[in-house]
């Protein structure tokens, strides 16, 4: 198989990051927005023809058995590429060997010339082992062509396959959409799933802008997460298929995702899902966990205050010297380090709407 060399480009790894989210929502409360809302779409259909095509996943989304058909080819191209890989380096060693035995005739050679004791035995032997390990060498290099060409057409297949189905996507969607608007026989037995969940209270009047900024914020950096997809399949598949590892995926990705953490405390603080110990808490009156909350609040403010310092200057340091990573990607640092300070700004705010909500709530003043 070919090697790959691409190497994502800064400006496409950071407009990504922005509009990848942007087209997301759009997509999502379109789709949300459709009468037919959750039945199968064109656009997850092709994302998992693109993510995970090769195994089939775009099949069986669209609840298709035709999907086992891609797992033999699947299997096919991992293992020619496997055996491509062995044999590269059956021919990395009889290279060696080769060079080696030339260097041993070589000085047979010399020897033979300078007429030293045992030099035309020793030259035979030379002779003979350089014959064999060029022999072996050139076996290695066919047998390395013949898996090039195993792999190739094991690759070849599948793509034809996956290029197919991409044509017959939108009739095959079609026909999954119209067995999904079948009626379905009611449930003889339902079975309750409701789980209590404890409700977000709704923040004072003053704060609702911050927390539209919050739920804004949290739900665009969430759809990172689907790069990450993307960018280790990516990964996977020029590592065990080309046989071509990335430094950059891996970088790229604890990047965002340390962004995402950053971007997103507010937004889970808002809907409390951070992790916490209650087990006095969770038994407190309404009245009782807000006084709580106020006592608390002072080593949230002295955190969060402190991360919003601390991370500015990190930032400000960052873009006053134009730091980028020591890797050969060499991506800029001071993005990375700016969601520090907006992290922590959007956690402060939150912070600040939650303890109005709480005095009011301790005071028995309701908005």
């Amino acid at each position: 198989m070919p090697s790959l060399t691409f190497v994502l480009p800064h400006w496409l790894y950071w407009s990504s990051l922005v509009l990848f989210p942007l087209a997301a929502v759009f997509l999502v409360y379109r789709e949300r927005s459709r009468p037919d809302a959750g039945r199968a779409n064109l656009f997850l259909a092709y994302f998992f023809l693109i993510t995970a095509g090769f195994l089939g996943m775009h099949r069986f989304y669209l609840k298709s058995r035709w999907g086992f058909l891609f797992i033999p080819f699947f299997i096919a191209v991992i293992w020619t590429s496997a055996q491509v890989r062995d044999e590269r380096e059956a021919v990395s060693l009889s290279r060696s060997e080769a060079e080696h035995a030339e260097r041993v005739l070589t000085h047979a050679r010399a020897d033979v010339a300078s007429r030293k004791d045992g030099a035309a035995d020793r030259l035979a032997k030379a002779e003979a082992d350089a014959a064999a390990a060029h022999g072996n060498h050139t076996a290695s290099l066919e047998t390395l062509a013949r898996s090039n060409s195993l792999a190739r057409i094991a690759g070849i297949l599948l793509g034809l396959v996956l290029v197919g189905d991409a044509f017959l996507m939108p009739g095959l969607v079609r026909r999954a959409r119209r067995r999904e608007a079948r009626p379905d026989t009611p449930d003889l037995h339902p079975i309750v799933t409701d789980v209590p969940v404890t409700p977000i209270k709704r923040p004072l009047a003053l704060f609702r802008p911050v927390d539209r900024l919050v739920r804004v914020t949290g739900e665009l950096v969430a759809y990172w997460a689907v790069l990450a997809v993307i960018a280790y399949y990516y990964e996977v598949v020029a590592r065990y298929v080309f046989n071509s590892p990335t430094n950059w995926v891996h970088e790229s990705m604890f990047l965002m995702f340390g962004m995402q953490y950053m971007l997103a405390g507010a937004y889970a603080y808002r809907d409390e899902t951070h992790v916490r110990v209650d087990i006095v808490y969770s038994h407190l009156s309404e009245r009782g966990r807000a006084i709580c909350d106020i006592i608390t609040s002072a080593f949230f403010f002295l955190f969060t205050g402190t991360m919003l310092v601390t991370g500015w200057r990190f930032a400000s340091d960052s873009m006053a010297v134009g730091e980028r990573s020591f890797t050969e990607w060499g991506i800029q640092y001071w993005p990375v380090k700016l969601a520090i300070p907006i992290g922590a700004a959007l956690l402060l705010l939150q912070g600040l709407s939650r303890l109005l909500r709480d005095i009011v709530t301790a005071t028995k003043r309701f908005n």
